[in-house]
Formats: C-alpha cells, structure tokens, sequence
C-alpha cells in the first residue's frame, strides 16, 4: 500500500493522479452516494446559476462545473491537481493546479466568481484559512462560496473500531488519521483530524460566516432499493 499526506502539494498531485479515474469510476455508479445524496445536496445549496460564473475548486474531472455551464451558467472554470479532465465543453474552462494558492494559477487574475464551490475538496488545502481567504477574494459582491465535506464523526467512528477505543476519545484526538481509500485499497490518505467547531472556527478566522448548513442523507426508499449495493 502506498501512502500519500495531503498536506504535501506533491504527494497530493501523485496521489490524485493515481486515484482519479478510479474515484471517477466510482462516482459514476448508479449506486454512488454522489449520485444519491451528495450532488442533489449540492446543486440545490449552489442554486440558479443561469448568467454567472463558477469556479470550482477540486473539481475532478470536471463533470460538475460542465453541468454547471449546461444548467445556464455564463462561465465555468474548474481547477483539479489531477488534470484529469474530461474534454472541455464551451464556456468551460479546466486548470491543472493546486486549491491551496489561487494566486498562482494562470488566467486567473482579477477574475471574479459568483459561485465558489470546493465540494469534497477543502479537507486537501494544505492551509484552509488562506485558501477560504484566497476564494473569498474572488468572490462578486452577491458571490458566495459552497463547502462540502466529510462529517468528522465517521472518520472518529471508524479510528474507534480500528483502535478499541470511544468514538468520543477518537472525534477529539489532535493529528493525522491515514486509511485506505475506498476507490483503490491500494492507496492510502493521510488527512489532518478536525471537529466541527474546529471548521467553523477557520471560516471565522477566513472572515466567513454561515448563511445555511445541511447534512444530507440517504432517503429510506434510495437505501432500500440500494442496500445490496456497494457505493461509491
């Protein structure tokens, strides 16, 4: 098993690339939980996006932000370390680079976004204060930024199981936390342990604030006729 920490740009990059078309494979189940609870959780917090621009931070192969231009956005700009991507569609455009430090990515420059989505993608900034800062800089003045992530207690739950511990003890340990993905069992992420008031203290810190939160979830009638499937 190969291990990569999300906190090195380089490691991220061979790590991504390594797992991309797997994750995307996954993703592209009909059974996938992005299929079934994540994107409909998304699409309906980034709302109408007929005339305005997107810019999607970690945005794979950048499906999301073509559907995004298809649903009647005026401009959508994906940036992926992977550079995976599917072929551009007009009005899209997709740049290999690093979430962590938009100013170094071409083309760029004094731009402004109305959306600013990182979905799934934040827990890989390698410094999230200064990228939630980055993306807040461009921003409109109506613009505002849709964060996805993982909930904290299922990596807590699962570090309880592998160490016998309490999931309380676990949701507050300080650290990394390395597992195997579920897209490649050959590839493992290091990520940094966080607690919710750990999140909302760093959009603070970015000069955010909350304007709505929602946990999505798996309706009984999608589990049911699911329950026999693996998701991705």
């Amino acid at each position: 098993m190969t291990a990569f920490s999300a906190g090195s740009e380089r490691a991220s990059g061979q790590a991504w690339r390594e797992l991309a078309p797997n994750y995307e494979r996954a993703r592209a189940r009909e059974d996938s939980l992005d299929r079934r609870v994540e994107w409909p959780a998304q699409r309906d917090v980034i709302g109408d996006v007929t005339g305005l621009s997107v810019l999607d931070l970690g945005c794979g192969n950048g499906a999301k932000v073509a559907e995004l231009v298809d649903d009647g956005a005026a401009a959508g700009v994906g940036v992926d370390i992977s550079g995976n991507f599917i072929e551009p569609r007009p009005g899209t455009e997709l740049v290999q680079g690093d979430l962590s430090d938009l100013g170094r990515l071409p083309g760029l420059e004094d731009r402004r976004f109305d959306r600013v989505p990182f979905l799934q993608s934040f827990g890989y900034a390698k410094d999230p204060v200064h990228a939630l800062r980055s993306a807040r800089s461009m921003l409109t003045e109506d613009g505002f930024i849709v964060l996805t992530g993982t909930q904290p207690i299922r990596y807590a739950r699962e570090r309880a199981e592998k160490n016998g511990t309490t999931l309380g003890e676990e949701y507050f340990t300080q650290g990394t936390y390395t597992y195997a993905t579920g897209w490649n069992q050959n590839i493992a992420l290091t990520k940094n342990t966080y607690t919710m008031s750990d999140l909302l203290n760093t959009f603070s810190a970015a000069g955010l604030w909350i304007d709505r939160a929602l946990e999505p979830h798996l309706l009984e009638e999608t589990a049911r006729r699911y329950r026999t499937s693996r998701s991705g």
